[in-house]
């Protein structure tokens, strides 16, 4: 009774610690299980949003000349189909699972950065939101999901409905940004003690290649997008062929990100499936190492293969040869996985529960894609498929397959996880022969229409093409389909309401997040429990209850502090404790404030959009000024003989220095889009050399390396890190130089761009002007952070064991001055 009345205590001290406020205070909640639900339910709504305009499609394509929507009408839903899944549906759900299981799995109390990701969750959002208004309001973009130019730009799509696409899409981006950020930190710095990344879940190997992905396959679209509102919004012609600009360079910036995100969107739905493959085998996955090897391999080679969508745009030989090649051998990863899962089940016991039904149908369905891409891409087949239903059928194979139904199968594995309780068994089933059935009945006969001739984005077609009963058939199996979905979305609405309550780990997984209850507490674990194996609760299936006596880490009553372990990246080795922040209101203030700034873009009232963007900086430099401490804590109680410092006096291992360096890994890809670009238009558009060149004066070269030396100076001088004193005032000058050394850059930077041909005269002189104000906005943001540094070091927040907020300003500021000197020095080239 001493052990249950000690156990029961010490989760109401950290339920209090961790649990969010009540009422409309929830929203204020920044715990990762919270978000990770947010992120889910929204995007299954936007899912059956995307459903309804799918059974739309279907319906106008049931019989030839259809009356049933008309041409524009038309364009606007299959457009709307393409964005709501692929970009509010599919990356949104993986993204909010894995924010909800990944810690559990690890063995932490929460994610890297709980405010940064609820700022994520907002931003998605809004940022859905505002592409759903605009067909709302009858202004939805109608260039395809792809927003191919020049039909997406200002000349022949005006009006504001594909603004509404580039800037609610760049808009939740931005939150995709953040959870890749957050993830990768997550997953290689806050591991129970003891987990060596060669004991990790496989799943978090799974994502962490996702996320990685994610930073690099991501910054292309988002610079694609900003090139192109330029474009509509001030008429620079990055696409324009009569002024220098090339169409052609969209469609690699899109397709930069478009065929990674195939992978983004299969590599975490394959995770999930390892995870259930190994639970229903009841044994260990067959060669961990050849599983970690496959998917690493998948995410390099995801990244160099993007133009096999672009063998119709008159690629070179070599390129298309090039691109056929990868496009096949990345077959070899995916099928070794494949062969893995099967091994593991053919040496395992395999139980038949719903979850491998799904997983069944992921099985065949994914392998019939997979061998139609290894068709297209051989560029002869290809030439005559593209743009054809064909296509149409071997997308909705790779994704309906190779995601929706693992994430069916997963949702029924880990909905005792979510709820407590146990899904129904019959309607489970119901619902999985009714989606699979109705999806082959679907898109199976696509691949005949296409063979037939039968091309994409079209509303109507002729009596006599032959095509009327495939469609016919493909319709039926459309609402069969929907039948099923809809069954399954009551399935989980009666589970929640009625299913009867579930056990402790009801399916005998081996995973630490069937180690505590269920529903999850909101803080995880009530000690932070030891791992030397990958399946640690097989092992040792005493954890849950030592976990809840408090045998392990951070058993100590948490004083209201969120305390997690942050530890070596490679050992698994606990290096110091993260204080974590608690539920704050500053995250959803930030993001509206950031919601107005995009709104003031799209109406084209740029003083707002300015203003929104100075109210959205001041929002988060008082978010930032909440975080870290003015006095030295020392170290702290770890364990019974262990004792670790707090994260902000261990600048190493911090999460906020990992984070800032992930930031920069994609920051980094959006400045080697941008250069990608420029050196593309200077060497292959037409109409160059320009009829008047911009050039950036000489001078920015000398003094960029210059302002870069004396900011590395005045580093150099604030080294002691002191609070007080002599050395405190040495290190206030430090930091006062390297103010008036960024004010300077910043100057001379500006000062470049006055004599430079307007950007609309020219796609030479409108990169030239992109390339120097990439620079520009990093210094003005190193700038700002330098002051708030100096801010901070007066309040007394840095000291020689509070050293983190130093070094990570300094890593920006030395990457903006670094970047700035390069784009200077390509501005210069180009106009020599």
């Amino acid at each position: 009774m001493k052990t249950e009345r000690t156990s029961l205590a010490r989760h109401e001290e950290l339920e209090e610690v961790w649990g969010a406020p009540p009422g409309l205070g929830a929203l204020s909640s920044v715990n990762h299980t919270t978000v990770g639900k947010r992120f889910i339910v929204a995007a299954l709504i936007f899912f059956l949003i995307g459903g309804v305009l799918a059974m739309m499609i279907r319906t106008q394509l049931a019989t030839s000349g259809n009356a049933f929507m008309e041409a524009g009408i038309y364009a606007q839903v299959f457009t709307m189909h393409g964005t709501v899944m692929m970009f509010l549906f599919a990356i949104p759900m993986l993204e909010g699972f894995a924010f909800y299981v990944l810690p559990k799995m690890l063995g932490a109390r929460d994610m890297a950065y709980p405010r940064l990701g609820a700022y994520a969750w907002y931003c998605y959002l809004f940022g859905a939101s505002m592409v759903v208004f605009s067909m709302l309001i009858g202004m939805a973009p109608d260039s395809g999901w792809f927003m191919y130019t020049p039909l997406s730009s200002g000349r022949f799509s005006p009006g504001i409905a594909n603004d509404f696409w580039l800037i609610g899409i760049t808009f939740a981006e931005i939150s995709a940004l953040c959870g890749a950020v957050e993830l990768v930190a997550t997953i290689l710095r806050m591991r129970a003690p003891g987990m060596k990344l060669s004991r990790m879940p496989l799943f978090a190997w799974y994502m962490l290649v996702t996320a990685a992905m994610m930073l690099l396959g991501f910054p292309p679209l988002i610079l694609g997008s900003i090139l192109l509102e330029l474009e509509r919004a001030f008429g620079w012609p990055f696409y324009d062929p009569t002024l220098g600009g090339d169409p052609v360079l969209w469609q690699h910036l899109f397709w930069l990100f478009g065929h990674p995100e195939v992978y983004i969107i299969f590599v975490p739905a394959a995770g999930m499936v390892t995870v259930m493959v190994v639970t229903f085998a009841s044994r260990p996955v067959v060669a961990y190492r050849w599983v970690v090897a496959s998917v690493v391999s998948i995410g390099i080679l995801s990244m160099v293969l993007w133009a096999h969508h672009m063998f119709t745009v008159g690629l070179s030989l070599p390129s298309s040869t090039f691109f056929s090649v990868a496009s096949t051998l990345i077959a070899i990863p995916t099928s070794l996985q494949f062969f893995i899962w099967i091994a593991t089940l053919w040496c395992g016991r395999v139980r038949w529960e719903t979850p491998m039904l799904f997983m069944a149908g992921f099985f065949i369905t994914f392998i019939i894609g997979g061998l139609t891409g290894v068709m297209i891409a051989l560029v002869p087949f290809n030439l005559q498929v593209h743009d054809t239903h064909f296509i149409v059928a071997h997308l909705h194979y790779v994704l309906v397959g190779g995601m929706v139904f693992p994430v069916l199968a997963a949702a029924y594995y880990w909905l005792p996880h979510f709820t407590g309780r146990m899904p129904a068994r019959h309607l489970g089933k119901v619902s999985f022969w009714l989606i699979f059935l109705g999806f082959h009945l679907t898109f199976l006969p696509m691949h005949l229409t296409g063979l037939a001739g039968m091309p994409r984005r079209v509303h109507s077609y002729s009596p006599d093409s032959g095509w009327d009963v495939l469609n016919l058939v493909s319709s039926v199996g459309g609402f069969v389909q929907a039948v099923g979905f809809a069954v399954f979305v009551i399935d989980v609405i009666m589970h929640v309401r009625v299913g009867r309550i579930a056990p402790r780990n009801p399916w005998g997984a081996g995973t630490l997040e069937w180690a505590m209850p269920t529903p999850a507490p909101s803080y995880n674990f009530a000690s932070l429990p030891d791992v030397q194996d990958e399946n640690p609760l097989w092992e040792h299936p005493e954890i849950p209850d030592e976990v809840a006596s408090g045998k392990y880490w951070l058993a100590a009553p948490p004083e209201g502090r969120r305390l997690t372990l942050s530890v070596e990246v490679g050992s698994g080795r606990p290096e110091n404790i993260i204080v974590l922040p608690g539920s704050s209101w500053w995250p959803l203030l930030a993001a509206m404030a950031t919601a107005g700034f995009f709104t003031g873009v799209l109406l084209k009232f740029y003083f707002g959009a300015l203003a929104a963007l100075a109210v959205t900086i001041a929002l988060i430099l008082r978010w930032a000024w909440a975080n870290g401490a003015r006095t030295d804590a020392g170290e702290v109680q770890a364990n019974a003989d262990v004792y670790l410092p707090l994260h902000f006096e261990h600048a190493d291992g911090a999460p906020g220095w990992h984070g800032m360096v992930y930031t920069l890994v994609a920051d980094a890809a959006v400045l080697g889009s941008l250069i990608f670009g420029a050196i593309y238009l200077w060497v292959l558009a037409p109409s160059w050399p320009a009829p008047v060149v911009a050039q950036a004066p000489l001078v920015l070269l000398p003094g960029l390396a210059l302002a870069w030396a004396v900011v590395f100076l005045g580093m150099r001088m604030a080294r002691p890190f002191s609070g007080a004193g002599p050395r405190h005032e040495r290190a206030m000058a430090g930091v006062s130089i390297q103010v008036l050394a960024l004010l300077c850059a910043l100057a001379l930077a500006g000062w470049s761009l006055k004599g430079l041909p307007a950007g609309n005269t020219h796609a030479q002189s409108a990169l030239v002007s992109a390339l120097l104000w990439y620079g520009i906005i990093h210094l003005m943001v190193s700038l700002l952070m330098c002051a708030f540094l100096m801010a901070r070091w007066r309040a007394g927040f840095v000291s020689e064991r509070r050293r983190l907020e130093p070094r990570v300003i300094w890593l920006f500021t030395n990457y903006s001055l670094g970047s700035s000197l390069l784009c200077a020095t390509l501005a210069v080239l180009m106009g020599h």
